[in-house]
């Protein structure tokens, strides 16, 4: 990466304005540390050509990112702060009449940052700071939570998938456009509008779903047989996948004479549109859904500091709350308190924070009764190790061998429920309860036992875990609940940037200065 070695436009902000930047701001701090915190040399492999130079040092599009991140700004909105705000200029290092640059080059540069080896290094180079400062030595406690961010584009309806599907095959892939010509008929593809039918007529949107789902299989199996660009074999993909996803046989059709419909209700794991892939339905709760990206967070609850994010995709197993939620822990050096509720209480997650030698503090998922108000399985007698289970009438049978997918063990009481003086309470079904225990079910039940009658767990789970439900307020703040991009990785190293801005600006608060070559927290004076 070549050195840049053109000098300041105008006078030097910093320099002749200082008294005007806020101290203590975000602002006077780059403007002062900028180079320490971002220095060239840590942007050096997103440059390897020897022969030129960026046309901005990336320190500056560096510092001019974290202060976007921070406010929430379009590229647009930043680049008018560069050019008109002294607080912006002063931060990122330009003269007064410094015109700036180019919105788009803020585009390319976290292009080349999220395509980098290291994507997150504006997070690391915070993170450093963090420990250097030495504000978390000795606390020991994280909070877990999640938060769902809107995604930045329209939800499409099934129509309005297949035919942007069936176009961006017929763009991106050779020869797409002669065997869409003679085999697709169901819509004129090169018009940009939707198909002119009734819309209100529930047949004719059935009779058009059925030609455009048969046009895309069509295209699809008559397309030549050849090598495919990564652009061309993920518009195949997605065409693939928006043909089947929505569709399912029709009422008399047994699935072999190519006749559809729309499916009653909605897959799983759905692609909501084809515009971003990685868009999800997400469900926080059973009541409330919302179309983007889950947002997870690890929280040191005393400091209010990130300690890890991430950003994933808001359907899937692998992006549950319990799974990332170890991802994100897994960097950690010693034992932490971990505190989060009933999402990141699965017995797998437990397990194995329990193995990691962490103390938890995750709120267990009640127990719901076979029926209302009846008994739940902590109150049968459940002896893993013996293979023993007694009900609460007193009668005890086998627990059975671990088996299925899921590596479920049950107990069958049958007929013994027959003349049971407690059956009412108990189950409803004709044959009697059937207990299903799941795996590391002692593990679970301890838990509930814990978070029931321990007070000194209660408290403690009543003090420091709601302190996370701040953090996920600042992310969310400026607008920020809406993305401003496309994709997981670019959204995603968004995320970590906005987490160092926030934890920069934390830092600051608490004191943050440079003394002796080393990051320091000052104590606040009187």
């Amino acid at each position: 990466m070549g050195e840049w070695v053109g000098e300041m436009v105008g006078p030097d902000v910093w320099e002749t304005c200082r008294d005007l930047i806020p101290a203590g701001s975000v602002f006077a701090f780059l403007a002062v540390h900028r180079g320490r915190l971002f220095p060239a040399e840590m942007f050096t492999d997103m440059y390897p050509s020897a022969n030129g130079r960026p046309s901005m040092p990336p320190q500056i599009l560096a510092a001019a990112i974290t202060l976007q991140a921070l406010h929430g700004l379009s590229d647009f909105e930043t680049v008018q702060e560069l050019r008109c705000d002294l607080r912006w200029k002063a931060a990122c290092g330009l003269g007064l009449n410094d015109m700036a640059f180019d919105p788009s080059l803020l585009a390319y540069f976290r292009r080349r940052l999220a395509r980098s080896a290291r994507p997150n290094r504006i997070f690391d180079a915070v993170r450093e700071v963090v420990k250097a400062t030495g504000v978390l030595k000795g606390k020991h406690r994280r909070a877990l939570d999640s938060t769902v961010l809107d995604d930045a584009v329209a939800t499409q309806d099934t129509v309005t998938q297949i035919i942007a599907a069936v176009r961006a095959v017929i763009r991106e892939v050779p020869g797409a456009d002669a065997v869409a010509a003679a085999q697709c008929s169901a819509h004129d593809y090169t018009d940009p509008g939707k198909p002119k039918i009734a819309w209100n007529d529930e047949q004719a949107r059935a009779v058009l779903v059925d030609a455009l789902v048969t046009d895309a299989l069509r295209l699809l199996g008559h397309l030549p047989d050849q090598q495919l660009a990564e652009k061309a074999a993920n518009a195949v993909g997605i065409l693939a996948l928006v043909a089947g996803q929505d569709v399912e046989p029709a009422e008399d059709s047994d699935g072999r004479d190519g006749r559809w419909r729309i499916t009653q209700g909605t897959v799983p794991n759905r692609m909501v549109s084809t515009v971003d892939p990685a868009a999800r339905h997400v469900h926080k709760t059973r009541s409330h859904q919302q179309d983007g990206f889950k947002a997870h967070l690890v929280v040191e609850p005393e400091t209010g500091l990130y300690t890890a994010v991430a950003l994933r995709p808001g359907a899937g197993a692998e992006h549950h709350e319990a799974a990332v939620g170890l991802e994100l822990l897994a960097d950690e050096d010693e034992p932490l308190d971990a505190f989060g509720d009933t999402a990141y209480s699965t017995s797998d997650a437990r397990q194995a924070l329990h193995e990691a030698g962490h103390r938890l503090f995750l709120k267990p998922a009640p127990l719901r009764p076979a029926v209302p108000g009846g008994f739940t399985p902590d109150d049968f007698t459940i002896d893993t190790t013996a293979a023993i289970v007694t009900c609460p009438a007193g009668h005890a049978v086998a627990l059975s061998d671990p088996g299925g997918q899921h590596h479920q063990r049950k107990a069958s009481f049958g007929n013994l429920c027959a003349g049971c003086h407690l059956r009412e309470r108990c189950t409803r079904a004709r044959t009697g309860r059937i207990l299903t225990i799941r795996p590391h079910h002692d593990l679970q039940a301890a838990a509930r036992h814990q978070a029931a009658t321990d007070p000194t767990w209660q408290a403690d789970y009543r003090r420091w875990r709601p302190p996370v439900e701040r953090a996920v307020a600042w992310i969310v703040h400026h607008g920020n609940r809406r993305l401003r991009y496309r994709g997981t990785l670019k959204n995603d190293t968004w995320l970590h940037t906005r987490a160092a801005a926030l934890n920069l600006r934390r830092l600051i608060n608490l004191g943050l200065t440079h003394i002796d070559g080393a990051w320091h927290l000052a104590p606040a004076t009187t």
